[in-house]
């Protein structure tokens, strides 16, 4: 696969990426909330050192394979700017500039046009080449983001791979140590130079496109700051990051290992996105003392549902209305009775149209529709009085402003069935309690607070 095929894929891959972040956040509400309650932009600092060579192998332009420790080792350093789309995805821009210095210790190459003034075909035994900047821009995927030891994200292992493009002016030495100059990449290779030392300015420095592919770790130190270490290997679409070496089949590489830190930028009341984790969330939320009271609660409350259900079934007399609730028991049968189980003595029933008395709104939790503990007591009431007067009630669902419109509406939908489930369980006539749904269409208080919202997220009983 050639350089151009490569950077191709690479540069869909990121879009694809970037798409299916704003997919994931848009269809699941539940895992973020929106962007917006979230800190996604870092700026980072890194330094460390160069080598002329990438982890997978190969050799560099002086044809000699050579381990980390064998190099003579260059400084190279940077800046970074990331956005956080997602808990696994973000995109990163760094700048980055230094030197990388190659050579062989088994001896000499040779290089292009040996007819050049004062070039030597085999005395070039090294190189040092000036990378004047290093611009790119790389998807970050984090695979990891979670410290179930402390039950907090910690420690964070990421990917990334980019696109960029490199200025560099490669400076040949006839040395091993890079001490007596040969030539360099100012238009005067192969012009004999007694320093050694690259041409100033930007007519001295070549460019081509790099693919930088790389992998890290990153350590919290604490909310806003965090320790980088990462490994970076940087493909070269050239095969003169060294010189114009002679037969050199292949694209240059080289690699850069370094540590650094992020900031992250933002209101500190807002959690930081590179951080957080569905997971870690959810375990947080089992371990609340205050889910294991309410689950309990509920545990009971099913158990005492369970009951008065068999109550319910029980009808000895078949005339369709249980015992709890039959005034007139053992009815012949055939009879037509009213809901009280009493043989009609009237064509139609007298029924109240509405209920007697004014009620709280039910509240709920964010993207939830089970009902909260402290709602039964007004439910009961409201139960008894509807068996009592027969009267008819509408439940009205609604929800604050997070998530699609569509979502909403669904979400109030299943927060008045909710209430309506409770009180038909509870012996009220299905048929009297009406149902609707208006999503976050009608608010009660501003959506741009929490306090707000959390009054929006409610089920209203309308007489």
């Amino acid at each position: 696969m050639n350089y151009s095929t490569i950077k191709t894929a690479v540069a869909c891959s990121l879009v694809a990426a970037l798409g299916f972040a704003e997919t994931a956040q848009a269809q699941e509400p539940t895992v973020f909330g929106g962007r917006s309650q979230y800190r996604t932009w870092t700026i980072g600092v890194n330094g460390g050192f160069t080598t002329p060579s990438v982890l997978i192998g190969g050799s560099n332009s002086f044809g000699k394979e050579l381990g980390l420790f064998e190099y003579k080792l260059r400084e190279y350093y940077g800046i970074s700017l990331r956005k956080q789309f997602s808990n696994w995805f973000g995109l990163e821009g760094n700048v980055n500039r230094g030197r990388i210095f190659a050579h062989n210790e088994g001896g000499a190459k040779t290089w292009y046009n040996t007819s050049w003034p004062g070039v030597d075909p085999a005395g070039y035994e090294s190189a040092e080449t000036s990378v004047q900047y290093s611009a790119s821009i790389n998807g970050v995927f984090q695979f990891a983001t979670i410290d179930f030891l402390r039950r907090e994200n910690a420690v964070n292992f990421y990917a990334s791979v980019g696109l960029g493009l490199l200025a560099y002016n490669p400076v040949g030495y006839t040395d091993a140590e890079g001490s007596t100059g040969a030539w360099d990449n100012g238009g005067n290779w192969g012009q004999e130079r007694s320093d050694g030392a690259e041409l100033t300015g930007d007519k001295d420095y070549k460019k081509a496109t790099n693919i930088p592919v790389g992998v890290g770790v990153k350590f919290k130190l604490s909310d806003r700051v965090a320790l980088n270490l990462g490994y970076t290997m940087n493909f070269v679409d050239d095969k003169t990051l060294y010189g114009p070496v002679l037969d050199r089949a292949t694209n240059d590489k080289f690699s850069y290992t370094y540590a650094g830190l992020e900031f992250s930028l933002g209101s500190s009341s807002k959690p930081d996105l590179t951080w957080h984790n569905p997971v870690s969330t959810l375990y947080d939320e089992l371990k609340d003392p205050s889910l294991r009271n309410e689950l309990e609660a509920l545990k009971q409350r099913v158990s005492t549902l369970e009951g008065l259900v068999d109550e319910l079934s029980r009808d000895e007399d078949g005339d369709g209305v249980s015992d709890k609730f039959d005034k007139c028991p053992g009815t012949p049968a055939g009879t037509q009775v009213d809901g009280a189980g009493c043989p009609i003595k009237f064509p139609e029933p007298v029924v109240k149209e509405t209920v007697s008395a004014t009620y709280s709104n039910i509240q709920f939790e964010f993207d939830s529709s089970v009902l909260k503990t402290e709602s039964y007591a007004t439910l009961d009431r409201l139960s008894s009085e509807l068996r009592e007067s027969g009267a008819t009630v509408t439940l009205d669902g609604h929800a604050s402003a997070e998530g699609s419109e569509a979502y909403n509406l669904n979400l109030s939908r299943d927060r008045a069935n909710s209430v309506k489930q409770y009180l038909v369980n509870s012996g009220v006539d299905a048929a009297k309690v009406n149902v609707q749904a208006f999503g976050e269409s009608a608010p009660i208080a501003s959506n741009a607070t929490e306090e707000g919202r959390v009054l929006n997220r409610r089920v209203e009983i309308k007489k």
